[in-house]
C-alpha cells in the first residue's frame, strides 16, 4: 500500500500549503451550503489539488466536495479515496488554527489507510491499520516525503490512571455529550474535558492525550474515516453507538450515526 499512502501525503500537504497561504492572507470568501455549513475559498482550491493527485490512482474518491453519485453506481466500488479537504471549516474562520486536511483509503468498506494534516500547526499524522502503527511528524515547507517518513515519530494510545480525559467538538458540543460525560463522573475516577476543533480529537486518542471520544452530533464519513484509520492502527475502536459495531464506509447515505471512540472492551 506504500504508493497510496506515498500520494495520500503529498496531496495533504500541498493541499494544506494553499489552505495556509489563504489563512495567513486572511482574505477569503465564505458562503453557506444547502445544509447550512460554510465554504471558502480554501475548501475550494484544497478539493481540486487533491482530486489532481488522487484522480491518477484510478480510485474513485469521495469528498466533501465533490459532486455525490447515486449509491446504485457506488456499491459497485470495492475501495475509494474518502476525503474532507477542509475539515473544520469554522475553526478556520475563526482562526484557531484547529482544521484539517483529511484523507482515507478505504477498501470493502474499511478505512485502511489514514492521514490528517493540521496546516495551521505544520502537523501531519498517518497510519496504515495492516501495520499496527500510527505516526506523527512536525514538517516544515518543502519537505520531501522521505524525509517525512524519516523524520516521523510513533504514536501510542493510553488508558487512564484514576482520570479520565474525554476529548469534545469545540463548535459542535451538545446536550447529549454533556450527559455522557456527566455519567462518566458516577465511575469514581476523575474526569476531565479537552476540546478540539475538526479531526484532531482523533488524533488525540491515538497519541494518548485522550482516552475516550463520545460523538453524537452529526458527522459525514469525509468527517472520521482518515481519523477512524489512524485510531484503529494502534488498538482503538471505532463503534457505532447503538450496535456497538464499526463505523463502516461507502454506505447509501453517508451521514454517520452517533460513535464512540475508545479502547477495545
Amino acid at each position: 500500500m506504500e504508493p497510496q499512502l506515498h500520494i495520500a501525503l503529498k496531496a495533504a500537504l500541498e493541499a494544506g500549503k494553499a489552505i495556509k497561504e489563504i489563512y495567513e492572507a486572511g482574505v477569503f470568501e465564505i458562503e453557506d451550503k444547502d445544509d447550512n455549513s460554510p465554504l471558502t475559498t480554501a475548501d475550494r482550491k484544497a478539493n481540486e489539488i487533491i482530486n489532481e493527485f488522487l484522480s491518477p490512482t484510478g480510485i474513485p474518491i469521495i469528498s466533501e466536495e465533490n459532486q455525490q453519485l447515486p449509491f446504485r453506481l457506488r456499491s459497485t466500488w470495492t475501495s475509494c479515496w474518502v476525503v474532507d479537504p477542509l475539515d473544520g471549516t469554522k475553526e478556520f474562520i475563526k482562526r484557531n488554527g484547529e482544521f484539517t486536511v483529511n484523507i482515507s483509503l478505504v477498501s470493502e468498506s474499511k478505512p485502511v489507510l489514514g492521514v490528517i494534516f493540521a496546516p495551521a500547526l505544520s502537523t501531519l499524522y498517518f497510519a496504515e491499520t495492516s501495520s499496527g502503527k500510527a505516526y506523527i511528524c512536525h514538517v516544515s515547507h518543502g519537505q520531501e516525503i522521505s524525509d517525512i517518513l524519516q523524520s516521523s515519530f510513533e504514536i501510542k494510545p493510553s488508558r487512564c490512571d484514576g482520570k479520565i480525559i474525554v476529548v469534545g467538538s469545540r463548535s459542535h458540543m451538545d446536550h447529549n455529550t454533556l450527559e455522557y460525560i456527566k455519567g462518566l463522573s458516577f465511575s469514581g475516577d476523575k474526569v476531565e474535558m479537552v476540546s478540539r476543533g475538526s479531526s484532531l480529537k482523533f488524533c488525540l486518542m491515538a497519541e494518548g492525550a485522550a482516552h475516550i471520544y463520545p460523538r453524537f452530533a452529526p458527522t459525514m464519513e469525509w468527517d472520521t474515516a482518515a481519523g477512524q484509520a489512524i485510531c484503529e492502527a494502534v488498538g482503538l475502536k471505532c463503534i457505532l453507538q447503538e450496535s456497538g459495531q464499526p463505523v463502516t464506509y461507502n454506505r447509501e447515505n453517508l451521514l454517520n450515526s452517533s460513535f464512540l471512540v475508545c479502547h477495545e472492551r
